[in-house]
């Protein structure tokens, strides 16, 4: 065994029987590189990777390999979900390099860190050729190596910063219609999402359409918005039988995934398709909200609270090789046997044809019309048809749940978990299951009890009763946004108080005055060859957005202008450096909370829970809401509660009207 069979990870743990001397990355390993003056090679993945395992298989587990990598490199691996920090910078320089980023990600480094060369996926021969001549230069010209370490660090130094912008201009909601006209042009209207594959989710671009979409009243954004989720439930993206979404599909249709299933992908699209459901009442949207929480409560949720991070893409097949996708996918002949005489009609709906075929004869299960169509063909009722297709996707179940399944990563890590929290209070709000709201909270008081420490600071992941890893930006930002969450279901005043301790904490640990933004690592932390200020929306939003909304909620509910300036400074800077608007959708969104379109509302009375739940069934993307049944000191409701009576103030940016004892005005007023 090398020594990752010290770690936690399942990543490193996968590769603790490989030949490779593989090491943690930790302040011992980097010393030796130093001491011994040999080339760093980071090698970064994560559990669920396919292209990490091939990689894997191919070359770490080859003993030529290892031989050449053990005798001229200190070889460390990463599992990037543990270590955002370090995946982000050296993603950069791969980036810089080779102008294009993905995992496997190898990096060779010089001794003190600096990168040096790297790339993803290698085949074998490749990267021992590639390891031979690097060490080949490191030895006989070495201050070519340096030289080109330095040009090389200097411009990350230079791409890590975010220009600041000096305009004290008010924030102008005018520069949306530009952004969208460019960005316009890169939807697809065939099958939703970005006319381009692979075709990634990414539900935070979504939120932002969805959301201005309402507020414009801007019908044909809202009808792709209804198109590209309708195509996502019907695509083999989404599992019908069991629930959950895989991390993207490799066409345009969203057809067929690459299969492993992220829970941060599935926290989002739960609160992407709660607010869509809230807006249509489309019952398809309920219907995958429901089959995911299905599947993640399932699969995922631990009896301490807690979700585990991630389902592999490989599973092994029937000749008992891992395969990707074998878990997933279905023959004619396998179908046949358990429809029989319903054959025909499945694969109406669920296209075993051309069209549905993904390879060797094997079918990735997808829709392309509604069922209310094929009903009509088939002289059925709709709840015919669709009491059919539940019970199809039942009997599926039980001949899946035979196979072998797809490897689990057990870890816990804080930002997924608070961005399924968030999901299941979202989820409770758009349906009104309290279920939601009950796992919602086991999993807040997880991460109080075991991921929280009593000298302030968050964890990073947890696994076997042990908290690890001081928390990211990430962790803080998701963490403080699911808590809001949760006041927003529970009225718990609690939850904000707990939100604005983490906040400050970040404040004090994370901001940088220069540059007006907070860093990915804490100021406790020891420093990368570069800084990290995450400010780009991926398919999770960057933490310097997340931070900048979640300063503005909180500076309502706490009327605190501080936090509001700082969002604001956080924006300005942002908004003249947007040229393509998906990487920053979810600034976008902070930027409608500076609209005319943004209120609040004090709900004060007994009632002020049941109240509370019906204004949480409508889609109010442009309102915060606040409540209490009692006196409150909580400054956007102190002196806003009278006895025995029922308030409603409606507010904008803090200047409230007269309170009104008339919900349906208040309700007039949402709807307007």
């Amino acid at each position: 065994m090398n020594e990752l069979h010290l770690e936690t990870s399942p990543y490193l743990l996968q590769h603790a029987n490989n030949p490779v001397h593989w090491k943690a990355w930790n302040t011992k390993t980097l010393t030796q590189a130093q001491s011994e003056n040999k080339l760093i090679l980071i090698s970064i993945g994560y559990s669920a990777c396919h292209w990490c395992h091939v990689m894997e298989h191919e070359s770490f587990e080859n003993e030529e390999v290892a031989s050449v990598m053990n005798a001229h490199f200190v070889n460390i691996k990463i599992d990037r979900e543990e270590r955002p920090d370090i995946d982000a910078v050296y993603m950069k320089a791969v980036q810089v390099m080779t102008g294009r980023g993905g995992w496997p990600m190898n990096v060779v480094a010089l001794p003190d860190g600096r990168p040096i060369w790297g790339g993803t996926y290698f085949r074998k021969n490749d990267w021992i050729n590639a390891l031979e001549k690097l060490q080949e230069i490191y030895i006989q010209n070495p201050e070519t190596i340096y030289d080109y370490a330095q040009q090389l660090h200097e411009g990350l130094q230079t791409i890590s910063i975010v220009p600041k912008s000096e305009s004290k201009a008010a924030l102008d909601c005018n520069i949306l219609e530009q952004l969208l006209e460019k960005w316009q042009k890169s939807f697809d209207w065939d099958f939703g999402g970005m006319a381009r594959a692979p075709k990634f989710m990414m539900p935070t671009n979504y939120e932002f359409l969805l959301k201005y979409g309402h507020q414009t009243k801007h019908k044909e954004l809202l009808d792709f918005v209804n198109l590209t989720l309708t195509k996502m439930a019907y695509g083999g993206l989404f599992d019908t039988v069991d629930g959950g979404f895989s991390r993207y599909s490799v066409d345009l249709k969203w057809h067929v995934p690459h299969f492993e299933k992220m829970l941060y992908d599935n926290g989002q699209l739960v609160t992407l398709y709660a607010n869509a459901y809230k807006l249509t009442g489309n019952s398809l949207y309920k219907e995958v909200i429901e089959k995911t929480l299905s599947f993640v409560e399932k699969e995922w949720l631990t009896d301490e609270g807690s979700f585990f991070a991630a389902l592999d893409a490989d599973s092994l097949n029937a000749e008992n090789h891992l395969e990707e996708g074998a878990f997933y996918v279905w023959t004619t002949k396998e179908l046949q046997q358990i429809l029989r005489e319903d054959f025909d009609l499945f694969s109406e709906v669920f296209n075993v044809n051309d069209f549905g075929h993904w390879e060797h004869g094997n079918y990735v299960l997808i829709q392309n019309q509604p069922l209310e169509t094929i009903a009509l063909k088939y002289h059925l009722s709709l709840e015919q048809l669709a009491a059919k297709k539940k019970s199809w996707e039942a009997k599926l179940y039980q001949i899946r749940e035979k196979r072998s399944k797809p490897r689990l990563d057990d870890k816990c890590l804080t930002s997924w978990n608070a961005i399924m929290l968030k999901g299941f209070a979202e989820a409770h709000k758009a349906t009104g299951n309290n279920r939601y709201a009950d796992i919602a909270l086991k999993n807040a008081h997880f991460i109080i009890q075991k991921i929280w420490s009593p000298e302030g600071h968050l964890f990073r992941t947890y696994k076997n009763e042990k908290a690890t890893i001081n928390a990211y930006l990430e962790d803080y930002a998701h963490v403080i946004a699911a808590f809001i969450s949760l006041y927003e279901i529970t009225l718990n005043e609690s939850w904000l108080a707990n939100a604005k301790q983490l906040t400050d904490y970040c404040f004090d640990h994370f901001y940088d005055k220069k540059t007006e933004f907070f860093s990915f690592t804490s100021h406790e932390d020891e420093a990368l060859v570069t800084p990290h200020f995450e400010v780009e929306d991926n398919v999770i939003p960057a933490a310097n957005s997340v931070m900048a909304v979640n300063l503005f909620r909180l500076s309502v509910y706490f009327n605190q202008t501080y936090y509001k300036k700082t969002a604001e400074q956080m924006l300005q800077h942002i908004l003249p450096n947007i040229d393509y608007p998906s990487a920053f959708s979810n600034w976008l969104n902070l930027l409608l909370h500076f609209s005319n379109a943004q209120n609040e509302l004090a709900i004060c009375t007994e009632k002020a829970s049941d109240y509370l739940k019906q204004l949480n069934l409508l889609y109010t993307p442009n309102l915060i809401i606040a409540g209490t049944d009692k006196a409150s000191t909580l400054p956007f409701l102190t002196q806003r509660f009278i006895q025995n009576q029922t308030l409603f103030y409606w507010c904008h940016n803090k200047t409230c009207d007269l309170p009104t004892a008339d919900f349906q005005e208040i309700i007039n007023r949402i709807e307007g």
